[in-house]
């Protein structure tokens, strides 16, 4: 027989908003069968909103752990990024959302939670122990993030420069990396919108990237970003 031994949950013992805004944070079942459901209705309001394409699938991985990463224009990035996953990597995948659009308010911070399964990053205020806490998390649990190196989204369309976080969580693991790029969000909901335009919208995966052998210090953070910047700006070269 193996040997058996109880794990408690790590966010054991946080309740309500602290809990939403760890990145610790666990999904129970009552949180998979609502953002199934979400996730199902938002897959069919792309569809009848937008047209979106999707082309590259091949290149996603049987399992966790993965990172997603893509240029960032929208709101709406993460809705098809996550929903073009099958329904095995989707259970699996966290987005990594900014802490200070949508974990501020405490409906917001709900939402983004419990039915987008989103971990907060706080852009003015995150440490060292926070990213080594997501880099231990995707390992180990295993899991997938869906996050924007720009940090933040496109005032104009075009993709800013990618900062070395994604470095920080990457740099000296064997977890594969899937550059991808969207085409279109930003006509179709740009910032300050407040509903989207029906838009024709791409949205494209290229070949996974690995960077076990790059160093995990502040030279290798920038290779693996500047690396990443340069596939992603290559798939929408081909649009």
């Amino acid at each position: 027989m193996d040997d058996w031994s109880y794990k408690p949950a790590h966010d054991l013992g946080l309740g309500g908003e602290a809990r939403r805004k760890s990145v610790q944070r666990e999904s129970g079942l009552i949180g998979l069968v609502a953002r199934n459901l979400w996730w199902w209705w938002v897959r069919g309001l792309l569809k009848l909103t937008e047209h979106v394409k999707v082309t590259g699938c091949e290149h996603l991985p049987q399992s966790a752990p993965f990172v997603m990463i893509s240029n960032h224009c929208s709101h709406l990035d993460v809705l098809v990024l996550a929903t073009a996953l099958p329904l095995r990597l989707r259970n699996q995948v966290l987005p990594l959302a900014a802490g200070d659009t949508f974990f501020e308010t405490p409906v917001i911070s709900l939402f983004a939670a419990e039915m987008m399964n989103a971990l907060p990053m706080w852009r003015k205020h995150c440490g060292r122990h926070a990213i080594e806490t997501l880099r231990e998390r995707l390992i180990h649990e295993p899991c997938g993030f869906i996050l924007f190196p720009e940090g933040t989204r496109s005032r104009d369309g075009k993709m800013g420069t990618f900062k070395h976080g994604i470095g920080m969580i990457v740099a000296g693991t064997s977890v594969p990396v899937i550059p991808c790029h969207l085409h279109g969000t930003f006509e179709a909901l740009p910032p300050g919108a407040k509903w989207p335009r029906r838009k024709n919208i791409t949205l494209q995966l290229g070949k996974a990237e690995n960077f076990a052998n790059v160093p995990n210090d502040r030279a290798g953070w920038e290779e693996v970003a500047k690396e990443l910047a340069a596939a992603v700006r290559g798939l929408g070269q081909t649009v």
